[in-house]
């Protein structure tokens, strides 16, 4: 069995570390705040209050668009074949990705398809329902 690097160690009574810390309070629903960091091999903590990840809200799929988008070098064709989605969908991801890192101006103009287009895509499995809905109500 390969040899786990310090990332992928488990701390004694925990399961792997692959569950992604909650940004929202269950409660009110409020942004939560980082304040204890701890060491899984030694056990030293540190309390405060820390600045968070603004990467670390992201989920799998949003992840995996942001490392394809980066190593193709910005190029949304690399992205389109590399998720298999058309270039419609991959523009619509990365501009849904650009909004939830809050890093969008004003929107940009996007190829306009037509709601047969719109639900051929979905057909296809390249959009999704929501994706094809949102689109749909966009359409003049």
């Amino acid at each position: 069995m390969a040899e786990r690097t310090r990332s992928q160690a488990r701390t004694p009574g925990s399961r792997a570390h692959d569950h992604r810390a909650p940004d929202a309070c269950p409660v009110c629903g409020d942004q939560l705040a980082v304040t204890r960091l701890g060491c899984g091999s030694c056990g030293t903590e540190l309390a405060g209050i820390f600045q968070q990840c603004e990467f670390c809200a992201l989920n799998d799929a949003e992840i995996e668009l942001l490392r394809v988008f980066l190593s193709s070098r910005g190029n949304l064709r690399e992205v389109e074949r590399f998720l298999g989605v058309s270039y419609p969908t991959a523009r619509l991801r990365y501009a849904d990705l650009l909004r939830k890192l809050g890093l969008t101006g004003e929107p940009e103009s996007t190829e306009t398809l037509t709601r047969d287009q719109v639900l051929a895509e979905v057909a296809s499995g390249a959009l999704t329902p929501d994706e094809a809905a949102r689109l749909i109500a966009d359409l003049p």
